[in-house]
């Protein structure tokens, strides 16, 4: 088989014989040739793309690392962010009880020492390690946001003593007898030894006698609830009222009665009017004290003041 190749230079046309063998090897040897360097041309361009990739391929990785480290500091700022914001409020907190236990105890006349509301009060006791607690808390926000929740408990636990102390004395204050069973009038008879003005021989006289208008009211002068009311022998008709811890009142020889047994009367409400009734000479109340069923001198409770 002939191969004719034309030049382009002279124009002339040549003829190669493939069936010969030296043009044969040259043209596979060419084409071999043309195959080796296409295959070494495929194999750098895949070496150089492989190792672009290989180099892209961090990058891309570090960008996304580095977009989520941003969104992770964002999100742990908004925390630290809501943390401080929650230790101001619970700090604003703390003052307010601090000031308001101050205020409490001055008006009260307590012991500031007892009730010191500048400085935590004093503890201690061994120490006791849970292995359930091992794991350390947080520096930091979440340390002091601990420190002030711990000391608001103790301002929470301290006010709620004051509170038991100040009511405890504003009941007591309240079922104490104290003033006059009337508005106006005067004192006739003390308690203690005198004449008895129907027999005229000494006896005790176990209560202050108010001289006062017929019909004028007759006031409870405490916090009680009634147990008598209505007539009892020498008294007349009577208001009998029990104010707790022991103490009773009585107010005798009342024209009538305004309230019935198991009433509950608060100090200067009207309880009866003023009478002659029972053993009397004229319109008055005869006001008793019991401390523990025994009669006390009145003038202790009464003073001067009205109810």
């Amino acid at each position: 088989m002939n191969v004719i190749f034309f030049s382009q230079r002279d124009g002339r046309a040549r003829h190669v014989d493939l069936a010969r063998p030296l043009p044969l090897l040259v043209i596979a040897t060419l084409a071999l040739g043309l195959i080796a360097g296409s295959l070494a041309i495929g194999v750098t361009l895949g070496k150089r793309t492989m190792a672009r990739q290989a180099v892209m391929a961090p990058v891309t990785q570090l960008k996304s690392d580095q977009a989520e480290i941003v969104q992770l500091r964002s999100q742990v700022q908004d925390k630290i962010d809501a943390l401080a914001m929650r230790l101001g409020l619970m700090n604003a907190h703390l003052i307010r009880l601090n000031a308001l236990g101050k205020q409490l105890t001055e008006m009260a006349n307590l012991n500031s020492r007892e009730f010191d509301f500048d400085h935590d009060p004093p503890l201690g006791g061994p120490e006791e390690r849970l292995e359930e607690a091992a794991s350390a808390t947080a520096p930091g926000l979440s340390a002091m946001i601990d420190e002030l929740s711990r000391r608001i408990d103790l301002r929470d636990a301290q006010l709620s003593a004051l509170t038991h102390v100040i009511m405890g004395r504003q009941i007591s204050a309240q079922i104490k007898p104290s003033g006059r069973p009337v508005r106006d009038g005067y004192i006739s008879s003390y308690f203690g030894e005198r004449m008895d003005p129907f027999t005229g021989e000494e006896g005790m006289h176990k209560g202050l006698d108010f001289a006062a208008d017929v019909g004028s009211d007759v006031l409870a002068v405490a916090e009680g609830v009634v147990t008598w009311a209505g007539p009892r022998s020498g008294y007349g008709n009577m208001v009998e009222i029990a104010h707790g811890k022991g103490l009773v009142t009585r107010y005798a020889h009342a024209d009538r009665t305004l309230v019935s047994v198991g009433d509950k009367v608060q100090r200067g409400e009207a309880i009866a009017t003023v009478g002659s009734t029972g053993r009397s000479t004229g319109p008055h109340v005869h006001f008793e004290v019991l401390k523990n069923g025994q009669q006390i001198d009145p003038m202790r409770f009464v003073g001067h003041s009205s109810p």
